[in-house]
């Protein structure tokens, strides 16, 4: 399962944003990977992985989990609208 967003953090996902992010992904129920565009997925509670990725704003990044049910689909839905807000 799958969701793209657009980082619309003003920052993109570097120092400060990207741990709060990582915190964020790490709180879910089912772990979450991250990649931007075609680039290799990353461990979304990964503060590291996460800015590795580069992913500024604008950017588009796309959020996984081998997880197929209700707790997958709110863990993405809850990233994609962590991102997709103008500040962290």
């Amino acid at each position: 399962m799958e969701r793209t967003a657009v980082v619309a953090l003003p920052d993109g996902l570097h120092a400060r944003p990207a741990a709060l992010f990582a915190a964020e992904a790490g709180k879910q129920a089912v772990p979450v990977t991250i990649r931007k565009g075609d680039g290799e997925a990353v461990d979304a509670s990964s503060i590291l992985g996460v800015m590795t990725l580069g992913a500024g704003h604008g950017d588009e990044v796309v959020l996984s989990t081998d997880t197929d049910d209700e707790r997958a689909l709110a863990a993405l839905e809850s990233l994609v609208a962590y991102l997709e807000q103008d500040s962290a």
